[in-house]
């Protein structure tokens, strides 16, 4: 029996996304386009959409906060009620523009929160009463309490894992301690993100870590931790690395070029290697339902074979991305922790 309800608790996280895109579909009576379906759903927004019914949209506006460039003046609104002289621009991935008195459109400072900013917000609430309740039961314990059981067993196990296999090894014994604090921040928030984006419900759902300003921040973070925190030795290497000198030196210094672009293609190979593995894992998600009423489209014979495909393809994916988010997580916090080690080099004689 409770086999067979995790099997329907999988079916109706599998088809829900699917009523939802359905329901969109019909409700504006246009033809299914696949590609602006999958960037619809893939991209920020203003709003929260819930679903489209009759017709109508169900959303929850979010807060939109932006500057005048032309008087300087602040406005509050929401999407639905933007100041006049202000408008989305559909060329831009529907960001809020503003028309000049010349004609021109310019991008005014936007500080809205939108979707993912909101998602961001809940993630970093759950991981302070995940933490607290973790450190409220070790507070409460004395040296005859036995070892943690349940949810905060299963989560000293995680965290002891990634400081004692992960974090120790990579950054060496003399500094794991000062970094582990922000590796161990930059894990679990990559990794609870990625698990609440796979939830269609709201509040879940939001393609956090696919938006690449979200990996672009990740990635300064480690590269500042890397070169601001790097000793001697480290710059030593890349300035004056132990090869010929015609190598570093004359009549051009090819090894000290190399080094320093090493220096911003690491951060890059994060931001870039997180964000494409979760924009592709929600994409093909998506397009896999789509395909589901691509199929009903085109006949009831397709509709049936392709909606079994669809449905298995569905499964496989969802726990394929429930591995996914864990190893994720796990490789920029590795990486991290792995370039932060190169910048705390010993000095060999």
């Amino acid at each position: 029996m409770k086999n067979i309800r995790t099997l329907l608790f999988l079916l109706i996280m599998a088809f829900l996304p699917a009523t939802l895109l359905a329901s969109t579909a019909e409700g504006e009576g246009k033809k299914l386009n696949i590609p602006e379906i999958v960037l619809e759903h893939l991209a920020d927004s203003y709003e929260w959409h819930i679903v489209t019914y009759d017709s109508k949209h169900i959303s929850i506006p979010l807060p939109v906060i932006i500057r005048s460039e032309k008087t300087g003046e602040w406005h509050l609104c929401t999407a639905h009620s933007l100041p006049q002289g202000f408008f989305f621009n559909k060329e831009y991935h529907g960001k809020i523009y503003e028309k000049m008195d010349d004609g021109s459109a310019v991008r005014p400072l936007d500080l809205s929160l939108t979707k993912v900013a909101v998602q961001i917000w809940i993630v970093v609430f759950l991981m302070i009463a995940i933490f607290l309740s973790c450190a409220h039961w070790y507070k409460s314990r004395d040296e005859k309490s036995p070892a943690p059981k349940g949810f905060v067993g299963a989560m000293e196990m995680l965290v002891m894992n990634i400081y004692e296999e992960l974090i120790r090894p990579s950054v060496g014994e003399k500094h794991y301690k000062r970094y582990a604090p922000y590796l161990l921040t930059v894990f679990f928030f990559i990794f609870i993100t990625n698990i609440v984006g796979l939830i269609p419900l709201f509040p879940s759902g939001a393609n956090v870590t696919g938006n690449i300003n979200i990996t672009l921040f990740l990635a300064v973070c480690t590269m500042l931790a890397i070169n601001l925190f790097g000793n001697k030795e480290y710059w030593k290497e890349i300035f004056w690395p132990e090869v010929p000198l015609f190598l570093k030196a004359y009549p051009v210094p090819i090894m000290p070029v190399i080094e320093l672009f090493g220096v911003f293609t690491k951060p890059f190979a994060l931001m870039i290697r997180l964000f494409a593995n979760m924009m592709a894992g929600h994409a093909v998600m998506l397009s896999f339902t789509c395909v589901i009423f691509l199929g009903w489209s085109m006949g009831v014979g397709y509709g049936l074979g392709l909606n079994l495909f669809s449905i298995l393809m569905l499964l496989f994916m969802n726990l394929l991305e429930l591995l996914v988010a864990f190893v994720q997580a796990y490789v920029f916090t590795m990486l991290s922790a792995v370039f932060i080690g190169l910048a705390h080099k010993e000095h060999h004689a």
